[in-house]
C-alpha cells in the first residue's frame, strides 16, 4: 500500500517537475552555456572561451553587483525595522481588523510595480506633484530626491514591502503567548523579551521575509533605473544593457550566471538552517 502511495505521488508530482526542468532548469543551462562563449556570439557552436569573466573585471562590472548587493542588504534591513512593529500587531493584537489590513496590502499586488514607480518619480521629480503643492500652499520649492540611493531603496521598500510582512507575520503567529508572559512575570522587560523570546521563535519567518526580500532586491531593475536614472547603475541594467544595446549575449549571460550564483550562495546557506515544520506548525 505505501509502495503504491508513492508510486502515485511520483506520477502526480512528474507534471510540474517536468514543467520545472524546461522552464527553469533548461534556461539556465543556456545562460551557463552562452557565459563560456566567445565575446558577440549568438550561438553555441563555437570552442569555449571565458573572456566574458574577463571583460567583468577589466570593465568594471563587478562594482555594479556591489551595488546590487548593498541595495539588497539595505532594503532587506529597512523592511525588517518597518515590518515587524506592524507584523506583531496583525499576529496578536488586531484581532478581526488584520484581515482589513491584509486586504489593504495585497491590493498593492493588483497594480502594476513600474505603474507604481512611476507615481513616484512623478510626485517626487522637480517641478512634480510634491514639488507643485508645497509652492502653491506656502510658497517653497525642494530639491528633488530622486536619482540617489535613498530613494531607490525606498522603492524597493515600497514594492517588496508584502513580502517581508506576511512571512513575519506568519512566524510571530507562532509564538506562544504563554511564554511572553512568563518571561515579563518574571521580570524581563520588553526588550530582552523581543530579543530573547519573540525573535527566535519567530525565526523561521524571519528567515523567509528576509531571504524574499533580499532575493527580489537584488535582481530589481525598475526601481534603479526609474528613481536612480543613471547616477545609480546596478547589475541587472548592465545585464540589461548587454543582451540589447550592446547585442553581447555572452556578457549578458556571463554577468547574469555571476548574480545567480553568488545570490543562491547567500540564500542557500540561512535557508538549509530553517526548519520547515516549525515553519508550516506541523509536529516532527
Amino acid at each position: 500500500m505505501e509502495r503504491l502511495e508513492r508510486r502515485l505521488g511520483f506520477l502526480t508530482g512528474l507534471p510540474v517537475v517536468l514543467l520545472l526542468l524546461v522552464s527553469f532548469v533548461m534556461p539556465l543551462f543556456v545562460v551557463a552555456g552562452f557565459a563560456i562563449m566567445p565575446q558577440k556570439v549568438f550561438e553555441l557552436a563555437h570552442m569555449p572561451d571565458f573572456s566574458s569573466f574577463a571583460v567583468i573585471w577589466e570593465q568594471g562590472y563587478y562594482k555594479s553587483l556591489f551595488r546590487s548587493l548593498g541595495l539588497a542588504f539595505a532594503t532587506t534591513a529597512v523592511l525588517f525595522v518597518v515590518c515587524w512593529p506592524l507584523a506583531y500587531a496583525m499576529a496578536k493584537v488586531f484581532g478581526r481588523f488584520t484581515v482589513i489590513v491584509t486586504v489593504l496590502v495585497v491590493l498593492l499586488l493588483f497594480v502594476s510595480e513600474n505603474i507604481r514607480l512611476f507615481g513616484w518619480f512623478l510626485s517626487l521629480m522637480k517641478g512634480g506633484l510634491l514639488d507643485g503643492y508645497l509652492r502653491h500652499w506656502f510658497g517653497v520649492s525642494f530639491e528633488s530626491p530622486l536619482y540617489s540611493w535613498p530613494v531607490i531603496i525606498f522603492g524597493m521598500a515600497y514594492v517588496y514591502f508584502p513580502f517581508m510582512l506576511f512571512p513575519l507575520m506568519q512566524g510571530i503567529a507562532l509564538v506562544p503567548d504563554d511564554a511572553r508572559l512568563a518571561a515579563l512575570d518574571l521580570g524581563a522587560g520588553p526588550l530582552r523579551v523581543m530579543f530573547e523570546i519573540e525573535m527566535p521563535l519567530a525565526a523561521p519567518g524571519i528567515m523567509v521575509g528576509c531571504l524574499l526580500t533580499f532575493v527580489l532586491s537584488a535582481g530589481a531593475v525598475a526601481e534603479a533605473k526609474l528613481l536612480g536614472g543613471r547616477s545609480v547603475v546596478v547589475l541587472t541594467d548592465d545585464v540589461e544593457s548587454a543582451f540589447t544595446y550592446a547585442q553581447n549575449w555572452p556578457l549578458g549571460s556571463a554577468l547574469s550566471l555571476m548574480l545567480i550564483a553568488i545570490v543562491a550562495v547567500i540564500v542557500l546557506v540561512p535557508l538549509s538552517r530553517i526548519d520547515l515544520d516549525a515553519m508550516m506548525g506541523r509536529r516532527k
